[in-house]
């Protein structure tokens, strides 16, 4: 694990700072927080306070409004009942890990607020850069010679023109012409930026060359950053289910390093991205509750058809959500629904003949043919019975199942299943028995392994019989936490 000292280290480094720069990292649980505050003042050094929540304690109101007042020549700030003394180097940043906070009026107008989460695009890009310098490093290294040469080239042309500029004042245009230091200056800039603009035209084309290769494994980062979003949804199911991106990354890495290896691009890309879903699948299941992980393949399989556009975004909603709103009641057509049963039927069939092209006709087609649909609602396995009429032809498999939960809703679970299966394959509804083994190989000094237990479960003798195995157990220690 990285100690926040560390952290705010790396932090303070990446701002063009020395790490002797910075006091500290703190909490605002912190009780030397304020006390730290007075002495950071006054010499001017920098302070990070992490997992900043929407609230911001009140003590900090003179530091973030800059209260001061001066006295003689210095400028004095009231923090708590002491008065320190400003220093201008000072500077106070707050993080937080809320994905989407949302803070007052009145805080935003005291701070700067920057937003630093990755969006899908921005991870794609990374995680195609990842995968150039693990599958090809000489490539990535040209890449970044090419940008910090253009980037040189740039500073370059931009020095001449400011010496160009210089050379031009009003105070001094009268003495260079009347020598040849103007026309000089103009001479070696013309050959600078002609030798520039040669060596630029060179790297263009070199970029391009690599940008054209790095083009073919753009799926596979598309693919990575699709994956990445579906596991970050899941801590909304529960709180619990939290996923760092450095984990992401390693497994990503892992997935580049043992994956088939294959000449061609376009074997190479279905190869990884089989390789590392079902690697993610296997390893994000092992944190699931049982009850979440069919819930969990199913956003995996949506998120990937979505990704390959095979999915309508208005009958994943209705799926989701159903019909909304009251519609005008008509007569009950049928024999075998109840009134009450037969008016939430008849609003969500409106309302897919309204809103879902593929549905247009269902509802008077229903009302008329309703005794073919008995045959389903009737059935032990209703997700095995083929629609009526031309709608199973006409009708997708994931439109079916939307049909189906109008009728059937209970039969939605085995349906969902084999849509999985159809779609990405039979490994994705058969989440792997637990393995210590795979586990311990899937953590480093730096990624522990961590046993949320149930009531009457007890690993210990699982755990020290696989210690034992990998001939470990001498370096086992165990640590009774006691009561309390």
């Amino acid at each position: 694990m990285i100690d926040p000292q560390t952290q705010a280290n790396k932090f303070i480094k990446n701002m063009g700072r020395s790490e002797g720069d910075c006091l500290s990292c703190y909490k605002l649980s912190d009780k030397a927080l304020i006390k730290n505050l007075e002495i950071a003042i006054p010499l001017g050094r920098w302070v990070l306070i992490e997992n900043i929540g929407e609230y911001i304690d009140p003590s900090l109101e003179p530091i973030l409004l800059k209260n001061l007042q001066k006295q003689g020549t210095s400028y004095y700030l009231k923090l708590g009942d002491k008065s320190v003394q400003w220093n201008e180097d000072f500077k106070l940043f707050m993080t937080t890990t809320l994905p989407n906070p949302h803070y007052s009026p009145e805080t935003s107008v005291k701070v700067s607020i920057l937003n630093f989460a990755i969006t899908p695009s921005g991870l794609e890009e990374q995680m195609l850069n990842n995968f150039v310098q693990l599958e090809m490093p000489d490539l990535q290294e040209k890449k970044n010679q090419i940008v910090e040469e253009n980037a040189r080239s740039a500073k370059v042309l931009y020095d001449i023109e400011t010496s160009i500029l210089e050379a031009l004042d009003t105070d001094q245009i009268l003495d260079l012409l009347k020598t040849d230091d103007l026309i000089n200056i103009l001479d070696d800039s013309a050959k600078t930026q002609t030798e520039i603009s040669e060596r630029q035209v060179i790297s263009s084309e070199t970029e391009k060359e690599i940008d054209k290769t790095r083009a073919q494994f753009v799926p596979v980062a598309f693919r990575a950053s699709l994956l990445f979003f579906c596991i970050v949804d899941l801590n909304l199911i529960d709180p619990m289910y939290q996923y760092s991106l450095q984990w992401f990354q390693r497994l990503f890495a892992s997935a580049v390093n043992n994956s088939e290896q294959s000449e061609d691009a376009d074997s190479r890309v279905q190869i990884l991205n089989n390789f590392f879903t079902l690697s993610l699948y296997q390893n994000v299941c092992r944190s699931l509750f049982e009850a979440n992980k069919l819930i969990f393949s199913t956003l995996l399989c949506v998120k990937i058809l979505f990704g390959n556009n095979e999915l309508d975004p208005a009958e994943w909603r209705f799926f989701l959500a159903g019909a909304a709103g009251t519609i005008d009641e008509v007569p009950n057509p049928t024999e075998w629904l109840g009134d009450v049963e037969w008016i939430q039927t008849y609003r969500q069939l409106f309302v897919m003949d309204r809103d879902l092209p593929a549905f247009k006709g269902i509802t008077e087609y229903f009302r008329e043919y309703n005794k073919k649909f008995k045959k389903i609602f009737d059935s032990l396995e209703a997700h095995e019975e083929p629609i009526p009429g031309d709608w199973n032809t006409s009708l997708n498999s994931f439109e079916k199942i939307i049909l189906l939960k109008v009728i059937r809703p209970d039969a939605v679970t085995k349906a969902i299943q084999n849509f999985i299966i159809e779609k990405i394959g039979q490994k994705y509804v058969e989440p792997p028995t637990f393995r210590l083994d795979a586990c311990f190989g899937d953590s480093a000094n730096v990624t522990p392994l961590v046993f949320v237990l149930s009531s009457g479960s007890d690993p210990i003798a699982f755990f020290n019989k696989y210690a034992k195995e990998i001939g470990m157990d001498t370096r086992c220690q165990t640590i009774s936490l006691g009561s309390g």
